[in-house]
């Protein structure tokens, strides 16, 4: 296998690695709620807790990763986070539960950050476009460790011992795939320092860059937390059927972004972002007319479709816009990490005030805004630089 090859391989567990953990996370959170007797509200503070983590690490962690070795580095980040889903079982409390959820987020939003610069790496090596599906692996390991997590939970077994079985399991994977992953050139010389500053704000074309990312990630979280409920109280479905507006809307963004790359290669990120962000925009507007479970479910569907790539590509397009890949890509992540926080809140209050369809004319509007937005995630196509140069 050539070197190229192992990279790819490398950088795809490891996108799968971290999907796997957070599914497996995912699965017992209704353990965890149970054990600590506490009410959506708590849980909803200690949740709120892990994405300031990630967002608060990130920058961060983008700065640290331009002066370390890159495989070392992402063996320790993916370590830590496959081990910090523990705690979060074991906490006695809320408070409690709410510093390990901001441990867990830190450490998700620095190997995130981390992972995503290989992939842009590796991309490069090929000369074509990867990221989307990598980001298909993401959420293939997703599913497999919620699926995991589900016979865990169906079998009786308690969280802290599920965590503490799966969790030094997908570490061990991490750090053996970190062998093979890319260690770019221009590594050493970041490492001396452009800048002592641990923090720098980053530049407007990132940031440009990061408001397309921010709008898809915004219909993305908001249709993953409301779905079901939009299915169940406006299109009057039973619960077993609204559960199935998430699970189309999941599956179409697994199939899309694993699909995407090929249509990134033959129509180029620019057209297919805006056609991506049409059709998410025709399924908000089906979803804002719908008052059956049909047509609802189409529409998360074709919500799913639409932005399933856009996220992918903004960070492929950090990722060249500038000679730091992994501080380019911590400013992209950071707002699109605040997107996927503000989203929940914000469909929830414009339904408190006005309705639940209202909420998702904002979500029509965003998408409406990624086809306006597309070109800043023009890019050159990925310069072709073989992997055994960068090692």
């Amino acid at each position: 296998m050539s070197a190229a090859r192992r990279a790819r391989v490398a950088v795809s567990v490891t996108f799968a690695v971290h999907g796997a953990v957070a599914g497996t996370f995912a699965t017992r959170l209704p353990w965890i709620a149970e054990h600590l007797r506490t009410d959506p509200g708590g849980l909803g503070l200690a949740l709120l807790f892990g994405s300031v983590g990630a967002m608060t690490a990130m920058p961060f962690a983008g700065r640290l990763l331009a002066r370390v070795p890159a495989r070392p580095a992402q063996a320790v980040l993916m370590t830590l986070w496959c081990l910090a889903v523990i705690p979060t079982a074991l906490a006695p409390s809320v408070p409690a539960l709410c510093v390990a959820m901001l441990i867990f987020g830190a450490t998700a939003g620095s190997a995130d950050v981390g992972m995503n610069a290989q992939g842009v790496e590796v991309e490069r090596s090929y000369g074509r476009s990867l990221m989307s599906g990598l980001h298909g692996m993401w959420s293939v390991g997703g599913l497999a460790g919620s699926a995991v997590g589900a016979l865990a939970a169906y079998a009786g077994a308690a969280a802290p011992l599920h965590f503490l079985t799966v969790g030094p399991v997908l570490a061990a994977i991490a750090v053996v795939a970190s062998r093979w992953l890319v260690e770019p050139p221009r590594a050493a010389a970041a490492s001396a320092g452009e800048s002592s500053r641990a923090f720098v704000l980053p530049p407007r074309p990132v940031l440009l860059i990061g408001a397309v990312g921010f709008a898809a990630i915004f219909g993305e979280a908001s249709s993953a937390d409301w779905a079901a409920v939009y299915l169940t109280d406006v299109a009057h479905a039973a619960p077993g059927l609204a559960a199935v507006a998430y699970t189309g809307f999941a599956a179409t963004m697994a199939i899309s972004r694993l699909a995407g790359d090929r249509l990134v290669d033959r129509f180029g990120a620019v057209p297919t972002v805006r056609a991506s962000g049409a059709v998410a925009s025709i399924g908000a507007v089906t979803v804002v007319g719908s008052r059956s479970p049909l047509p609802a479910i189409l529409g998360f569907a074709l919500i799913g479709v639409g932005i399933a790539i856009v996220v992918p590509l903004a960070f492929a397009a950090a990722g060249n816009a500038g000679p730091h890949p992994g501080q380019q890509i911590a400013g992209v992540a950071t707002i699109v990490y605040a997107g996927g926080l503000a989203a929940p809140a914000a469909v929830g209050g414009i339904a408190h005030v006005m309705s639940l369809p209202w909420s998702f004319v904002l979500v029509a509007v965003l998408a409406a805004l990624i086809v306006l937005g597309a070109g800043t995630l023009r890019r050159r196509a990925p310069e072709r630089v073989p992997v055994e140069a960068a090692r």
